[in-house]
């Protein structure tokens, strides 16, 4: 059985700040998701308190509008308090339809804080095949799952076909492209010391990285645009919203596309809205758009090295003395528009808000100071702007907002339910080593894991069974009957341990067969709670997210009722892919700007960008 079938499924805007609230509704968004200021895979956004949403959800939910809140992040030990505490106060005040979360936890979380909503897995939890799916009424009251933006439409197609009774899919239809699979990243981490799964992201494959004497942005993707393709999507049952990324955007970004997208599902046979459509995503000051992989007889690789992925456009660049720079816009510049001098990632960036209207080619005048001076020829970007119709919308709709209640904080006292921990039932300490190929004949005195792919077929028996076989930490649609048939040979030759890199990865694996199963370190487990929740899938184990520093081990060590292992040494990768720029080449160090070394490899049908150190 499918899930239930939307007659129409919803145009689902983002809105990280108040004025990108009232522009979605003032674009006639279907629904709104936003975060708050802590546990929030956005954490760049503006973002809101309980006491700045409660007045917005009440107004969208007087104009039919849904709003839910994004709690979609690795949850630590010591936060499990803290944000059932957000959670119960959400649930008391801004009563949203539903949460979006990664980690398990958060779903246990939000039935422990009294929310009686809905629950949406995000996509960073990484279902990215069929049988996936089967295992999400695990988790309690999953009624939706975000797909991962890889996946064609084909791939969605055989998505759509597996969802259970009572679960819909959401699908991304425009936005920004991570260069890493959702929840498969760790670089921001590595190289900034801010962890993308904690929302923190310093953006590091938008950099200019060297190879060869050649430096280009490989990772940086163009945006992803399906614009009239969604006519397609309109034909897969069990698709319950389209999805619009930009939590980070202005509002005239989120009231451009959120009109298009309604533009382009309300009036698909239209040639006139199809055209007024395109001009709204033209005029939306995003990157350059692509199909990406959505339609799989063409498929589209988003990183061309050639073109700029700066978000924004490009309105004039520096002109004039150091001391005295102007521009001489290309279109006319509005009061209140907002401009960005140089790329993202470039030393001295710097963003700069209009003080009144230049007409077209008129010059303004940029007030720099002798730090802030960029030399001439510097772009100039507008990142989002304030056009008098859309202020006049926004205010329209502003207006009838009640102001933000006072923020008294979450309400003290909630204490977080953590499963009872195993205490007496500890392992014998053991170490494993993980290689690419099955294990020979010859004994060792340390544990051997090996990953499992469809190809693997020459087994030794008599190193099956002692053999940990690891999933891979993505598994797509087009791969995963031959998997199914992979870990068949293996079991058929004696095999009993495995791990598993993600929750979803237990639908490979019979229950009740005295299997030994280990959830791995990519199932991004951090807390007791999430521990809890493997373990009633039928994990006897769990190696700990590498994301967690020494107090946090320390005392999940004390919480988690299962056996715990951890990471200590080795090529630990940046993240993982399914694309790679043509011009970058496999097995050679690239250098980042701060001089620090890494390679690509290829192995299964993706691929893992290794830093030049290991994890030790």
């Amino acid at each position: 059985m499918t899930g239930k079938i939307a007659d129409k499924p919803e145009i689902l805007a983002p809105a990280g700040g108040r004025a990108a609230f009232a522009a979605a509704l003032a674009a006639g968004a279907d629904a709104v998701y936003c975060g708050m200021k802590r546990f929030s895979a956005r954490m760049a956004a503006e973002n809101f308190t309980p006491a700045e949403l409660v007045g917005l959800a009440g107004m969208a939910r007087d104009r039919g509008v849904k709003v839910y809140v994004a709690f979609n992040t690795l949850v630590k030990p010591a936060d499990m308090d803290d944000a059932g505490a957000l959670i119960r106060e959400l649930a008391e005040t801004v009563r949203p339809e539903a949460l979006i979360v990664s980690d398990p936890a958060m779903a246990s979380l939000a039935s422990q804080a009294g929310f009686r909503g809905d629950i949406h897995l995000s996509t960073l939890a990484n279902v990215s095949f069929p049988g996936a799916l089967q295992t999400i009424g695990r988790l309690p009251r999953v009624n939706r799952v975000v797909l991962p933006r890889e996946l064609s439409v084909d791939e969605i197609r055989q998505m759509a076909a597996a969802c259970p009774e009572g679960v819909s899919l959401e699908v991304f239809v425009h936005g920004a492209l991570c260069y890493a699979v959702s929840g498969r990243c760790y670089w921001s981490s590595y190289l900034g010391g801010k962890s993308g799964l904690r929302g923190s992201c310093v953006q590091p494959c938008r950099r200019v990285y060297a190879q060869e004497n050649r430096r280009a942005r490989f990772f940086s993707c163009q945006d992803l645009w399906l614009d009239m393709l969604v006519k397609v999507l309109r034909t897969v049952p069990g698709i319950s919203a389209f999805k619009i990324e930009g939590r980070k955007k202005g509002p005239h970004y989120v009231y451009y596309v959120t009109r298009a997208y309604r533009m382009l599902r309300d009036h698909s046979g239209d040639n006139q809205a199809k055209k007024e459509a395109l001009a709204c995503l033209d005029y939306a000051m995003g990157r350059g758009g692509t199909h990406y992989h959505f339609l799989p007889q063409r498929p589209f690789n988003p990183i061309d090295i050639e073109s700029a992925t700066a978000s924004g456009r490009l309105v004039g660049k520096i002109q004039g003395s150091m001391t005295k720079p102007y521009i001489e816009p290309r279109e006319p510049l509005f009061a209140k528009d907002v401009l960005r001098i140089g790329y993202e990632d470039a030393p001295g960036h710097k963003t700069l808000r209009v003080t009144k209207s230049v007409p077209k080619r008129g010059r303004l005048f940029l007030s720099l100071s002798r730090k802030e001076r960029a030399v001439n020829k510097t772009p100039v970007f507008l990142i989002d702007r304030r056009e008098p119709d859309l202020e006049a919308a926004i205010d329209d709709i502003a207006q009838h907002a009640p102001p933000a209640q006072n923020d008294s904080g979450p309400k003290p006292g909630f204490s977080a339910r953590v499963p009872k921990s195993a205490g007496s039932k500890k392992m014998r300490p053991f170490h494993m080593h993980v290689h690419r190929r099955p294990p020979g004949a010859a004994p060792s005195k340390d544990a051997t894991g090996v990953w499992v792919h469809p190809g693997v077929t020459r087994i030794f028996p008599r190193r099956a069974k002692e053999t940990w076989w690891w999933f891979p930490p993505v598994v797509w649609p087009e791969k995963a009957d031959e998997l199914v048939a992979a870990v068949d040979r293996i079991r058929k030759a004696g095999a009993t341990r495995f791990v598993i890199n993600a929750p979803w990865q237990m639908a490979f694996l019979p229950r009740g067969k005295n299997l030994d199963v280990w959830a791995g370190p990519f199932c991004n487990a951090a807390n007791p709670i999430t521990t809890g929740i493997l373990g009633d899938m039928g994990c006897a184990g769990v190696i700990v997210s590498p994301e967690l520093g020494r107090e946090d081990y320390l005392r999940l060590v004390r919480e988690s009722p299962l056996p715990l292992g951890i990471v200590v040494y080795g090529s630990w990768p940046l993240c993982i892919s399914r694309i790679k720029a043509d011009a970058l080449k496999e097995g050679l160090p690239f250098e980042s700007p701060k001089k620090e070394h890494a390679w690509v490899s290829r192995h299964g049908e993706d691929y893992w960008v290794f830093p030049e150190w290991p994890v030790d």
